[in-house]
């Protein structure tokens, strides 16, 4: 098995416990009563822990290697998902839970993206692809997983955790001696702060990737949990919820490898405009009361989320000095999970304005942010 699949799957299967709480939200709901509001905000609370990890973690396996940290970070997603699995019917345990899940993805995604773009070999853009799509699958699989064993097996805050502790065991096995890239061995090539702050600062970083990285988990996070409590799609609640996520995300997975044929700018200004257009689907959905237009949505929103996350990635890898990586993709993916505030921020929307508005109104503030992205192809 070529080493950058090997570090591929670390970063699948700790998407796949990352998200795989997405498609048990109803099922808290209905087993604690709790509101959608805390059921959200347990959602949108791994951002909590995983931004701060982002920043210190990315930044520190440029030094130590990526190896050293995702080690433990497997072992951390391990034990996120046993927290979660007695987690049971106690909201605060849950919560612990979500934290350290966050923490074991934000100390995963920057140095794992960095991990495969350096054992891989092809043209420019093709780690960031290989990493985005590895990321996605298993931000897609574990919710499916987990809404159809909730659905038809016993114990449903318990049972659907088990094929993620399953899989990271098996993970593990294979990831564990994945070697350091040859030509960056650890401690080789220290990262500057004042050269990272400078990538920043660039045109191209604020333009480009600044107003539209939110947007990645912002499209996603919608189309399953905001969207679907504007207009509902028939069908058994947990497994459809699990399917809808799927649905979203794995079409993210799919559009991704047509972003190589594009340049950055080009593949998020598509990206952009496929969320707009899958608001104003879902917004005619709700006109028409037709939960199939719900499926076009989420897939038109699936994938507006990969091809502003490969637009991304791929513009990280264009401006970062290799030694500064893992650090600018660490900042890159802080401000794409600022996204996961979107469910508990769109059950706050439409307690003040009708879900059509609320809709109208986020197919608008995606389309504005194309106006910079698209002033960025003057930097160059």
């Amino acid at each position: 098995m070529p080493a950058w699949t090997r570090a591929a799957l670390a970063l699948f299967v700790v998407g796949f416990g990352a998200n795989q709480f997405a498609a048990l939200l109803p099922v808290y709901r209905v087993a604690d009563g709790a509101s959608a509001a805390e059921v959200n905000a347990l959602f949108g609370a791994y951002a909590l822990g995983l931004i701060p990890a982002l920043l210190v973690v990315g930044p520190l396996s440029d030094r130590l290697g990526r190896r050293r940290v995702i080690r433990p970070v497997l072992v951390l997603s391990f034990v996120a998902t046993v927290v979660l699995l007695l987690g049971g019917h106690h909201l605060g345990l849950l919560l612990v839970g979500r934290l350290l899940a966050g923490v074991a993805s934000g100390a995963a995604f920057a140095p794992g993206t960095a991990w495969v773009k350096e054992l891989s070999a092809g043209p420019a853009g093709t780690g960031a692809r290989r990493a985005a799509i590895a990321l996605s699958a298993g931000f897609g699989t574990g919710p499916l997983v987990t809404g159809v064993v909730a659905e038809w097996v016993p114990h449903p805050t318990v049972v659907p955790y088990v094929p993620h502790l399953l899989l990271t065991v098996a993970v593990a096995v294979v990831a564990w001696s994945t070697p350091e890239p040859a030509h960056a061995p650890p401690g080789d090539v220290e990262a500057e702060p004042g050269r990272v702050g400078r990538t920043l600062r660039s045109r191209t970083f604020l333009l480009r990737v600044v107003p539209t990285a939110p947007w990645v988990f912002g499209c996603a996070s919608f189309a399953f949990t905001t969207i679907p409590q504007i207009q509902s799609v028939p069908g058994p609640d947990v497994a459809v919820g699990g399917a809808l996520v799927a649905l979203t995300l794995w079409t993210g997975v799919l559009v991704q490898p047509l972003g190589r044929r594009w340049a950055p700018t080009t593949t998020i200004l598509l990206g952009l405009a496929s969320g707009s257009a899958g608001f104003l689907v879902a917004l005619l959905a709700a006109e028409l009361d037709t939960g199939l237009l719900v499926l076009v949505a989420a897939m038109l929103l699936g994938a507006a989320y990969g091809w502003i996350l490969v637009g991304g990635l791929t513009t990280v890898e264009e401006v970062a000095a290799p030694a500064d990586l893992a650090a600018v993709n660490a900042v890159f993916y802080s401000l794409t999970y600022i996204g996961f505030a979107a469910p508990f921020l769109g059950t706050v929307l439409l307690e003040h304005v009708s879900g059509p508005s609320a809709l109208l109104l986020l197919a608008g503030l995606v389309a504005v942010c194309a106006v910079p992205a698209g002033l960025s192809r003057r930097s160059g």
